[in-house]
């Protein structure tokens, strides 16, 4: 199990969580962050920072936010638009910067918030 950031981060791209991660597993699409479930400890240092609530461990996830535990993992495991193979596991997103793409979920939403 690992932690994953569901809708709530969705266009709000804070990224307190980053800063608070110690071993860098947070990365960034172009609309959302994702956490890679390999290189995530399981510290639960990102939980409390999260100013819109959008991180949960992934048993915790609310029924209406269940369909992001896989997407979560899938940004990790597709080949995503834009990209020429998927990201696996780079070992850090400090050293890799913001991918600007997202999963077929997180793109196809509708803008979010106001």
């Amino acid at each position: 199990m690992t932690y994953v950031i569901a809708e709530p981060c969705v266009d709000e791209l804070d990224r307190a969580c980053v800063a608070e991660c110690p071993v860098d597993c947070i990365y960034e699409g172009a609309r959302t962050l994702y956490i890679q479930p390999d290189e995530c400890v399981d510290c639960g240092a990102c939980e409390p920072v999260c100013p819109v609530e959008a991180i949960y461990y992934e048993d915790d996830l609310p029924t209406a936010l269940r369909p992001y535990a896989p997407d979560n993992a899938a940004f990790f495991t597709l080949t995503l638009p834009g990209r020429e193979a998927p990201l696996g596991s780079p070992g850090g997103a400090g050293k890799l910067g913001p991918v600007g793409v997202d999963t077929p979920l997180v793109a196809g939403l509708p803008p979010q918030g106001g």
